[in-house]
C-alpha cells in the first residue's frame, strides 16, 4: 500500500478490526458529524484522520475520511454530548464485543471517557479518505519520543 494513495479498508470480521483502528487512532471530528440511520441501519462518520501511514515529518498530515458501520441494529452513546454539534472528539480506537455470532458490539472509545456503542448483526465497516491531505497543525503525541 502506498503511503500517496488514499486508504480504502474494509472490515467483515473482527479480525479485521485493528487495521481500522490503527489507521483511526486520533482521528478528530465534530458530532455533528455522527449520522445514523436507523431505517438503513447504517452509522456514518466523517472525521480528520491522522495519517499515521505517512508520517514522515514531525508534523504529519491529516485526511478527511468516512467510516461506515452498516448492519447497525442499535446506537448508544455514553459522556457524548447529545445535540452539541459543535462539540470535538478524539478517536482513540474501534473494538469488538463478540455476542451472538456473527453479531456484537462496535465500540469506538473517545477521549475524555466518551463511548459510542453499535449493536450490530454482523462485522461490516467501511474506511475511506475522501479528500486530499493537508498538513497538520500537530503530531498527536501518546509520550513516546519521536525521532
Amino acid at each position: 500500500m502506498s503511503a500517496d494513495r488514499p486508504l480504502r479498508l474494509i472490515a467483515e470480521s473482527e479480525d479485521d478490526l485493528p487495521v481500522i483502528s490503527a489507521a483511526l487512532q486520533d482521528a478528530a471530528g465534530q458530532l455533528g458529524d455522527f449520522v445514523y440511520e436507523p431505517r438503513a441501519r447504517r452509522f456514518t462518520i466523517a472525521l480528520n484522520r491522522f495519517r499515521w501511514e505517512a508520517a514522515k515529518d514531525r508534523r504529519g498530515e491529516r485526511v478527511r475520511a468516512a467510516l461506515q458501520v452498516s448492519s447497525v441494529l442499535e446506537a448508544s452513546s455514553q459522556r457524548l454530548k447529545q445535540g452539541e454539534s459543535d462539540a470535538v472528539v478524539s478517536l482513540l480506537a474501534l473494538t469488538f464485543e463478540p455476542g451472538e455470532a456473527p453479531g456484537g458490539v462496535l465500540l469506538l472509545t473517545f477521549s475524555g471517557g466518551g463511548a459510542l456503542r453499535l449493536s450490530v448483526e454482523c462485522v461490516d465497516v467501511t474506511l475511506a479518505d475522501v479528500s486530499a491531505p493537508w498538513a497538520a497543525v500537530r503530531r498527536p503525541d501518546h509520550g513516546e519520543a519521536h525521532p
